[in-house]
């Protein structure tokens, strides 16, 4: 027994071990892209006449990349830093939308309910049609209340106060469309969402936000109104015109903070891109976030779709096709080679930025530019696209499940003789109705004499709890196992199919 044990604990340190070296040679594989990443923003930057920019990558959870180009300050010649405060506009919103799940955690709303339950004044106020919908909470948070795309307009709205927005509603909000049945991007939308956090919690917004998203998370440097920033930090935001460039007017915080006011620095952001890392892969791990988990993968999730383009290029000049919806706050994107992209863009006048995390491979990209509507995502997908080819990133592997990883050893056992394979118990009850064993061992043999003798199989390669893979290693080829378990509890094999990998 006890030496079972002992060679158990030494198994146990031997995977821990590589664990860790396979952790460490990726994270400084990464670091060896450092220059080549520079590069790209520096080029980038010179290119589109950007006064300052400012960038930061995330990997696991952790902040271990930032820098910085030209100034923040221009007529002081103040150099922009990763703790340059950038406004970073509609970055602002996915907070928004935590925000309204902090109040589901508390129980104080729900999403489906109609908006007009915590902002009186919408109840009265005339539809497009007459079987139109009432607005929901999801509606606002999806951009699918009906309203116009309204990013020019909105993005002047920014010092508007209560009241303002209020009479707004009194007047009537001329609508696009009816509610629930399209995406259109919507400042309006999430300016109201801003007003229901406030009403229900009883707090000013921003406030509310600072004490129950920013403070928890050690965001201690992010603000809403650009006079409290320190002014050597302070990024001011200008448009570049006839060959120079001109300062914009930078708006005071209002009611439509809510929708893109928030001042922020990337070594401050990088937290906020890091719990939202923090939630892949799901775990039984304790919560330390201001919402649960589960709840920022459910911001994650393609709620209301956008678009399909079909020529999608990536800045390398490779087509892939792309698909891309909206969330709660948050843009979801999935491309031809099954790559999941998550986050936001941002511009105002004076300002872009973007910020973006790529949940299978746990890296994180931020950047924040001080010209007017500058194109941040461009970029950020170039940074992230060399990364991974540079480094020659791909998936974080999957944990195999208790189950899956007996049922592989079970069937490793038994093939390729298919030994006592009915009377074994590994297989569920349609499998062998749905094709006899007999018809299933000439598939099999078919490739045994292709692949020469098996002499041994590879570990288990997971593509969730109850599904995967392994390889049965030949003399000349291996042969690829695929099966996937039934809901039972324990799980059995419902399906199981071979193929041929050349080696």
């Amino acid at each position: 027994m006890y030496r079972i044990i002992f060679t158990i604990f030494i198994l146990t340190l031997s995977l821990g071990s590589r664990a860790q070296v396979a952790q460490s040679d990726r994270i400084e594989k990464i670091k060896a892209t450092f220059p080549a990443v520079e590069k790209l923003y520096k080029d980038y930057a010179e290119k589109n006449h950007f006064p300052g920019l400012a960038f930061g990558l995330v990997v696991d959870g952790k902040l271990i990349m930032s820098g910085a180009q030209g100034f923040s300050e221009i007529s002081t010649s103040t150099k922009a830093t990763p703790k340059s405060l950038f406004r970073i506009a509609s970055m602002s919103k996915s907070v928004t939308a935590m925000g309204i799940l902090a109040l589901r955690k508390e129980g104080k709303l729900k999403l489906d309910d109609p908006a007009y339950l915590y902002i009186p004044e919408l109840k009265n106020m005339p539809g497009l049609t007459k079987d139109a919908p009432a607005i929901t909470i999801r509606h606002l948070l999806t951009h699918a209340a009906g309203f116009p795309e309204d990013n020019p307009w909105g993005d002047r709205q920014l010092d508007s106060k209560d009241e303002e927005l209020i009479a707004l509603i009194k007047k009537g909000i001329s609508f696009s469309n009816v509610p629930g049945i399209t995406y259109e991007y919507s400042n309006l939308g999430f300016a109201l969402l801003g007003k229901i956090i406030g009403n229900v919690s009883g707090k000013p917004y921003q406030q509310y936000i600072d004490e129950v998203i920013f403070k928890p998370l050690g965001m201690n440097n992010t603000i809403w109104e650009y006079s409290k920033a320190p002014g050597e930090l302070l990024a001011h935001g200008y448009r570049y015109e006839d060959e120079v460039w001109k300062e914009e007017e930078l708006l005071h915080d209002g009611t439509y903070g809510a929708m893109g006011g928030l001042i922020t620095s990337i070594d401050d952001f990088s937290k906020y891109v890091s719990f939202h890392l923090s939630a892949w892969p799901p775990s039984s791990g304790p919560e330390t976030g201001p919402v649960l988990r589960s709840d920022v993968r459910e911001m994650q999730m393609p709620w209301n779709f956008n678009s399909l383009n079909a020529k999608f290029q990536y800045p390398s000049g490779r087509v892939c096709a792309m698909t891309s919806a909206y969330g709660y706050g948050l843009r979801w994107s999935r491309d031809c080679e099954g790559r999941t992209g998550i986050g936001h863009t941002g511009g105002l006048p004076g300002f872009g930025s973007q910020w973006q995390i790529l949940p299978e491979y746990g890296i994180g990209i931020i950047a924040h530019a001080n010209r007017t509507y500058a194109g941040m995502a461009t970029i950020n997908t170039a940074v992230l696209d060399t990364i991974i080819a540079l480094a020659g990133l791909k998936p974080l592997p999957i944990g195999v499940s208790e189950i899956l990883n007996k049922r592989k050893q079970q069937l490793a056992a038994m093939l390729p003789e298919w030994k006592n394979a009915e009377q074994s118990g590994v297989f569920a009850e349609n499998f062998f109705p749905d094709r006899s064993i007999s018809h299933r061992k000439k598939e099999l043999d078919v490739l045994l004499v292709k692949s020469g003798a098996i002499n041994g199989s590879t570990e288990m390669i997971a593509d969730n709890q109850l599904r995967g893979s392994f390889l049965l290693k030949g003399a000349a080829a291996d042969i690829k196992v695929f099966f996937t378990l039934s809901p039972e509890n324990p799980g059995l094999v419902q399906q199981l199919d071979f193929s041929l990998v050349k080696k």
